[in-house]
């Protein structure tokens, strides 16, 4: 039986396509994003958070650690993660929740079992499930399977991706998926690879493949100001997605509402120096693309 490794299942999302939808979160992604608001996503396994604010350096995580992956040294605690099988006895054993895990099995019906109970909400309001990440397509053949069980439930599905996969990956799932939600950083290549690890060619192949083909597109832009919101960037970006067919552009500033985790994870924050960009900048942004003749909105 074919499991998928999630690390979070959001209800009632407003901000992952159309209507009301749960998001699933799956774990793994090909690229590295420097800003990464959620850096628990990025490897295939799982990773054990901790809250260090909240430890007491009580002990009774390491009494309970069967592999001696805890030690409590003074009020400090170490934790050696090759040593740890996640068998969850620490998280059970802390008196003060500052221990949790990211990243748990599912198989396809337990997923689909999460997703049925808001099929009221979707119904209601036009919404449906969003599969993102991380990068879903990372796992195409437990993914494929999931969409194919929403298509034929009457489910609309929306795929969040940053378009990092064969494109052959993209032809199994595309005639079942409403709408991808296609994330674009950088037009420029040495910046793509910079930023996030890899070069960004395979990613404008695919879009360009999906637009031919026909795919409901929104393009969602991340804004890091002095990163990519100079004009020449997005003139460039203006300039390449021209000859496609793209329904909405989403242009999102960045936050740092995921900065806490990379201390939980025991990883330091990449860049401190990120920033999004005025909200001056943004409708200035906002009057390119819709000048070039683009549907665009800020957020989403």
């Amino acid at each position: 039986m074919q499991t998928a490794l999630i690390f979070n299942i959001q209800k009632f999302s407003l901000h992952d396509g159309p209507g009301i939808r749960t998001t699933v979160f799956f774990k793994g992604c090909p690229l590295k994003c420097s800003w990464c608001h959620n850096p628990e996503s990025q490897t295939y396994s799982k990773q054990l958070l901790q809250a260090r604010e909240k430890c007491s350096g009580c002990g009774s995580c390491q009494l309970v650690c069967d592999q001696k992956a805890i030690r409590v040294v003074g009020d400090k605690l170490s934790y050696e993660a090759e040593k740890c099988i996640f068998c969850e006895k620490c998280l059970d054993a802390c008196l003060n929740n500052a221990r949790e895990i990211a990243g748990t099995d599912y198989t396809v019906s337990q997923l689909l079992d999460q997703i049925e109970r808001d099929r009221p909400f979707y119904e209601q309001s036009k919404g449906g499930v969003t599969f993102s990440g991380g990068e879903a397509m990372a796992q195409i053949d437990v993914l494929e399977e999931l969409i194919t069980a929403c298509y034929n439930r009457g489910i609309s599905v929306a795929l969040d991706t940053c378009g990092y996969a064969p494109f052959s990956s993209f032809t199994r799932i595309m005639d079942k998926v409403d709408i991808f939600l296609y994330d674009l950083k950088f037009i420029d290549p040495f910046l793509h690879q910079k930023y996030t690890g890899q070069d960004n060619q395979l990613i404008l192949d695919n879009l360009r493949q999906l637009s031919q083909q026909g795919a409901n597109i929104n393009l969602r832009l991340p804004l890091i100001e002095g990163l990519n919101t100079e004009n020449v960037q997005l003139e460039g970006i203006i300039q390449f997605i021209k000859g496609l067919t793209i329904s909405q552009i989403n242009l999102l500033p960045y936050h740092d509402l995921g900065k806490s985790k990379y201390e939980r994870l025991g990883r330091e924050y990449p860049i401190s120096s990120f920033a999004p960009p005025s909200e001056e900048r943004m409708e200035e942004i906002k009057s390119m693309f819709e000048k070039a003749g683009f549907r665009v909105s800020i957020g989403g």
